[in-house]
C-alpha cells in the first residue's frame, strides 16, 4: 500500500539529489552513487505494496536504469565518437567550415547550429548533437575561443527544432499517441511547426546574442578547456638528407611546405635570416625554428604527406620491436615549482633518456620565445609539447620535475581508418532516422563495428565512456520510477493545478506549462509526457478551450529540459566536452525556459482563440 511517506521521502531524496548536484560539494559520479544507495535503503526497509500485498517497486526496479536504452544509446555513441575524434573523420567538413570562420565565427556557428536545429525536425536529436560537436569544438580551437557557449546553444537549438515536427523528438510522439488514446483530436506531422518555428527563432535570439554572455566567465569551462587550444609552441628542426623540405622554397616570406605554420627563424651555419623571408631555398642542415599551435602540429604528424611526419616520427624512441609509429600519443606537461629541468636548457634535462618521449616544443605563458629551442632555458611555469608511445605516456604522471597536464594526452590520428569511421557512422544516423532498427541497436551495432573494424582498440573504446554520465543517468531514471510509482508527481501536479482553480483559461494554461517545464527537469521528458497527457485533455475539456493548446503545451514545455543535465539525454552529450557543470545548466537554462513559458503563454491564447 503506497502512504505519504514513500512519497514525501522521494521528494526529499530528489531535493537532496538537486542540492548535491548544484552544489557541487560532492563529485557527481559519488552524489549519484549516494542517491541510489539511498533510494535502495528506504525502498528495502519500507516495501512499497498494493493491497493485495504485490510488490510495486523492488530494488531491481531502482536499479533498472542501469539497463536502460537511453544510458546504453549514449554510452555507444560515445563510443562512435572515439572513434570519429580518433580517425580525424572530421577533418574535412572542419576544414569547410573554418573557411566560413575566417570571414566570422558567428557565421560559422550559426551554419553549423541552424543546420543541425533542422535536422532535428526529422532525425534523433542524440546523432545530431553528436554530429555537431567535433565540428563546434574543431572551430572553436582554431579561432582560439571558448566551445562551451557553442555547445550549449547547438544543445539547446537542437532540443528546439525537435519541436518542429511531429517527428521531431520521442515526446512528441508519445504524447500524440497517448492523446489519441483517451480521445483527442489526431496529430498531423506538422501540427507543431508553426508554434515551434516562433519558440525557435525566440529561443535563438537568446542562444546567440545572450547566453554567451552568461557562459563567457566560467572559470572551471576555462580552467578545463581542451587541449586543441590556440597557443602556439616553439619548434625546432634540422634538416635531415632525406627530408622532403630539402628545396623548398620560401615565397612572399613564408614557407608553402609548412601548411599555415610560421617559420620564424632560419639558421644556416654561423648565419641567421629572419622574417621576411625572399627566395630562400632550403637546403641540408638548416636549422628551422617554427611556431605552431598543438592543433597544426598533430594534423601535421598525423598526415603522412606532411614534411614533419617524416622529419620527426623516425626521432621518437620506441620500446616495441618493430617500426612501427601508429601508437603515438601527445601530452602536454609544465614544468613544475622547485623542478631540476628550470635553469636548464631543453636537451639538457636528460627528458627523453628519462622517459622516453620526445619534446617536440615549448611554450611560455608569459611571452613568445624568439630562441632556438636548444638555447631555451627551461623556466618554471614553461609547458612542454611531448610525443611517445601510449606506454611511455602513462608513466608521465610519476615524473615530479614536470607535470602531466589533466586530459592534455591524446593519441594521434590514424587518418587511414578515416573513410571507414565516416562509413559506420553514417550507417548508424541513416539506421537509426529511418527506423530500419531501434536507435539503440543501431548505435550498439556501430560501437561493435568501430572496434571490430580497427578504427578504435579496446582501450581507445573504453576510454569513450564518460562514468559520470552513466552515474547520473542510472541515478535519475532511479528517482523518476520512484517519483512515478509512489505518485510524488502527481501529487505536485494536481497540487499546483488545484491552487489556480477559478483562474482564466489562459492563466491556466500559463501555469500548467510553467509545472510541466519544472517537472521535465526532474523526471525525464518522456515521463512528464505521459504524465501530463491526460491531465492537459482533462483542463482542455472542462475549460471548454481547443485541446490542442494544452497537449502542444506538454509537448513544448516537456522538451524544455534546460535546466539540469539530467532532464534530457543531450545534455549529458555536451556535458563532458563543454566542461559543464550542473550549475551551469541552471544559469543558462533556466532563462531559455523562462521565455519559453512566456513567449508560449502569450501567443497560444491568441493562436487558438481564446
Amino acid at each position: 500500500m503506497i502512504n505519504d511517506i514513500h512519497i514525501w521521502v522521494s521528494l526529499a531524496i530528489v531535493v537532496l539529489a538537486m542540492i548535491l548536484y548544484a552544489s557541487e560539494r560532492l563529485a557527481m559520479e559519488v552524489s549519484s552513487l549516494l542517491i541510489l544507495v539511498l533510494l535502495l535503503i528506504f525502498f528495502s526497509l519500507m516495501p512499497l505494496v498494493n493491497e493485495s500485498g504485490v510488490l510495486l517497486f523492488a530494488p531491481q526496479d531502482i536499479l533498472a536504469g542501469f539497463g536502460n536504452p537511453a544510458l546504453l544509446t549514449i554510452m555507444a555513441l560515445l563510443v562512435i565518437a572515439q572513434g570519429m575524434f580518433q580517425s580525424g573523420a572530421f577533418d574535412k567538413p572542419i576544414d569547410y567550415i573554418n573557411k566560413l570562420a575566417v570571414g566570422s565565427t558567428l557565421l560559422a556557428v550559426v551554419v553549423v547550429v541552424g543546420a543541425a536545429a533542422i535536422a532535428s525536425a526529422f532525425l534523433n536529436n542524440t546523432p545530431v548533437v553528436l554530429l555537431a560537436i567535433p565540428i563546434l569544438i574543431a572551430v572553436a580551437a582554431r579561432q582560439k575561443i571558448s566551445s562551451s557557449p557553442m555547445l550549449m546553444g547547438l544543445n539547446y537549438m537542437v532540443v528546439l527544432g525537435g519541436n518542429l515536427t511531429l517527428l521531431g523528438s520521442s515526446t512528441n510522439l508519445l504524447v500524440a499517441d497517448s492523446a489519441a488514446r483517451i480521445g483527442a483530436p489526431p496529430f498531423k506531422f506538422f501540427t507543431p511547426t508553426l508554434l515551434g518555428l516562433l519558440l525557435l527563432c525566440v529561443g535563438g535570439l537568446y542562444v546567440f546574442f545572450i547566453m554567451p554572455r552568461l557562459l563567457r566567465r566560467n572559470p572551471y569551462s576555462e580552467q578545463q578547456e581542451t587541449p586543441e587550444s590556440g597557443r602556439q609552441y616553439i619548434m625546432e628542426i634540422r634538416l635531415r638528407p632525406d627530408s622532403p623540405l630539402v628545396g623548398a622554397n620560401t615565397q612572399a616570406g613564408f614557407l608553402p611546405a609548412l601548411h599555415g605554420m610560421t617559420l620564424q627563424m632560419i639558421e644556416r651555419g654561423t648565419s641567421q635570416m629572419l622574417p621576411p623571408f625572399d627566395d630562400y631555398t632550403l637546403r641540408v642542415g638548416d636549422k628551422l625554428f617554427i611556431a605552431a599551435t598543438r592543433q597544426e602540429i598533430a594534423d601535421a604528424l598525423a598526415d603522412k604527406n606532411h614534411p614533419l611526419h617524416t622529419q620527426i616520427l623516425p626521432l621518437v624512441p620506441t620500446t616495441d620491436s618493430g617500426d612501427d609509429k601508429g601508437d603515438m600519443v601527445l601530452a602536454e606537461l609544465v614544468v613544475a615549482p622547485g623542478s631540476r629541468m628550470a635553469g636548464r636548457g631543453v636537451y639538457q634535462t636528460g627528458f627523453i633518456h628519462l622517459t622516453d618521449c620526445f619534446i617536440l616544443g615549448v611554450q611560455r605563458r608569459s611571452h613568445m620565445v624568439r630562441q632556438m629551442l636548444g638555447e631555451i632555458r627551461l623556466e618554471e611555469g614553461d609547458i612542454l609539447l611531448v610525443i611517445g608511445q601510449q606506454s611511455n605516456i602513462d608513466g608521465l604522471p610519476n615524473q615530479t620535475d614536470a607535470l602531466l597536464m589533466q586530459w592534455s594526452a591524446r593519441e594521434l590520428p590514424q587518418l587511414k581508418n578515416a573513410n571507414r569511421a565516416r562509413l559506420i557512422f553514417g550507417a548508424t544516423v541513416l539506421i537509426s532516422a529511418t527506423g530500419t532498427l531501434p536507435i539503440v541497436v543501431a548505435s550498439l551495432a556501430g560501437a561493435c563495428a568501430m572496434v571490430a573494424s580497427g578504427v578504435l582498440n579496446v582501450r581507445q573504446a573504453v576510454r569513450g565512456f564518460d562514468l559520470r554520465i552513466f552515474l547520473v543517468i542510472a541515478a535519475a531514471l532511479g528517482m523518476a520510477n520512484a517519483l512515478f510509482i509512489t505518485g510524488g508527481a502527481a501529487l505536485i501536479t494536481t497540487g499546483f493545478l488545484t491552487a489556480m482553480e477559478g483562474a482564466s483559461p489562459a492563466i491556466i494554461l500559463s501555469a500548467f506549462f510553467l509545472i510541466c517545464a519544472v517537472v521535465t527537469n526532474i523526471l525525464s521528458n518522456n515521463a512528464t509526457a505521459l504524465l501530463f497527457t491526460p491531465l492537459a485533455l482533462g483542463l482542455a475539456q472542462s475549460l471548454d478551450v481547443p485541446p490542442m493548446a494544452f497537449l502542444l503545451a506538454v509537448i513544448f514545455a516537456a522538451n524544455s529540459g534546460f535546466a539540469t543535465p539530467i532532464a534530457y539525454q543531450t545534455n549529458l552529450l555536451v556535458m563532458t566536452p563543454g566542461n559543464f557543470r550542473f550549475a551551469d545548466f541552471m544559469k543558462a537554462g533556466i532563462p531559455l525556459i523562462i521565455i519559453i513559458w512566456l513567449t508560449y503563454s502569450f501567443v497560444a491564447p491568441l493562436y487558438f482563440g481564446f
